[in-house]
C-alpha cells in the first residue's frame, strides 16, 4: 500500500502547529479532512501518532520519532518541487492589524509592495487596537505598553499623542489656552481611559476639571469625532499625519502625550517561517520603523 504524499505533508503540518484546525487553514482543508488523512497514515503504519484530547492534540512518543524522521524529507521534496516549477502560483501571506494602522499608514504604501513583490498576495485583516490579533494571522502589527509575548517580535516605532480639534474649535478656543478643556468634550480611545489625565499632569494642571469626556472604541472613531468639531481629541502620531497635513486637524496645544505604546510586528509561534513572510517582514521593517 502507497502512503500519499499529502497525508505525510498534513501529518507534518499539523505535528508542527499541534491542531488540526490550524493545519486545515494551512493547507486549504476541512479540519475533518486533514483528521481523515492522519487517521489513514496512523492505519497504515499500525500506530498512533497523536494523543487526541477535547480541545487540543499532542504527539505520541512514537509520533515524534517519526516527525522527525519524515518532516526533512518533506522539506526536501518541497523545495526541490518548488525550484522545478516554473509558473509557481503566488503566495499569499496573512496579515492583521489595528484598523487606523491599516488606514492611515499601510495602505497609502501598498503601491510600494505590488510593484516589488507581484508575485507575493497579502490578505489583511484589521482588528480594533483593544481587540486581540486573528488567530488564523501569519503575521501581526500589534500596538502595545510593553513587548509582546511571542517567537519573535520587531519593534516598529513608538507613538505619541497630540491634542487635536477641528478648524472651528480652534479659532474659537486657542486663545482660551487651558480654559477650554473646562468647556469642551474631551475624546480619548477607551483602551487609554486616563490619558487626558496623564495629558493634564504632564502639563503640570492641578485643577484639571473637563467638562465631559467621550470614548470610542476604535482611533478612527476618535479621530473622525474630532475632525467633525465634536470636541478635543488625544490623536495618535505618526499615523495622523495626512489628517494635520491636510488641515482636517489642528493641534490646540504643542504639548504632546509621550507614552510607552509602540507598534510591533510579531510572528505566531504556530507559524512556520517562509521566505515570503520573511520578505514582507523586512518591507514592513524599511517602511514602518527608520522614517517613524
Amino acid at each position: 500500500m502507497q502512503t500519499p504524499i499529502r497525508g505525510l505533508r498534513s501529518f507534518c503540518i499539523a505535528a508542527k502547529c499541534l491542531s488540526f484546525k490550524h493545519a486545515a487553514s494551512q493547507l486549504f482543508l476541512t479540519p475533518s479532512a486533514v483528521s481523515h488523512q492522519i487517521k489513514q497514515l496512523e492505519e497504515q503504519l499500525g500506530f498512533e501518532l497523536f494523543q487526541r484530547q477535547t480541545r487540543a492534540i499532542a504527539l505520541t512518543s512514537a509520533g515524534k520519532q517519526f516527525y522527525s524522521a519524515v518532516h526533512p524529507l518533506i522539506s526536501e521534496l518541497e523545495s526541490t518541487i518548488s525550484s522545478f516549477t516554473h509558473n509557481q502560483q503566488n503566495q499569499t501571506i496573512t496579515i492583521s492589524m489595528p484598523e487606523f494602522f491599516a488606514s492611515e499608514l499601510f495602505v497609502p504604501k501598498l503601491s510600494d509592495w505590488t510593484e516589488k513583490y507581484p508575485n507575493i498576495n497579502l490578505q489583511l485583516e484589521t482588528v480594533k487596537a483593544s481587540s486581540p490579533s486573528s488567530s488564523n494571522a501569519d503575521l501581526s502589527i500589534v500596538l502595545a505598553n510593553g513587548v509582546p509575548n511571542a517567537s519573535i517580535v520587531q519593534e516598529l516605532f513608538p507613538i505619541r499623542y497630540a491634542p487635536a480639534c477641528n478648524k472651528k474649535l480652534y479659532k474659537q478656543w486657542v486663545n482660551h489656552g487651558i480654559d477650554a478643556l473646562k468647556h469642551v468634550p474631551l475624546i480619548l480611545h477607551q483602551s487609554r481611559p486616563w490619558s487626558w489625565h496623564q495629558w493634564a499632569e504632564k502639563m503640570n494642571i492641578d485643577d484639571f476639571d473637563p467638562k465631559q469626556i467621550i470614548q470610542f472604541d476604535s482611533m478612527f472613531g476618535v479621530a473622525r469625532a474630532a475632525q467633525q468639531g465634536m470636541g478635543i481629541a488625544l490623536v495618535p502620531l505618526p499615523m495622523s499625519k495626512t489628517w494635520f497635513s491636510e488641515k482636517l486637524l489642528i493641534k490646540l496645544f504643542d504639548q504632546e502625550l509621550v507614552t510607552k505604546d509602540k507598534y510591533y510586528l510579531i510572528q505566531h509561534e504556530n507559524i512556520e517561517v517562509g521566505s515570503a513572510m520573511d520578505t514582507f517582514a523586512k518591507w514592513v521593517e524599511r517602511n514602518f520603523n527608520a522614517d517613524h
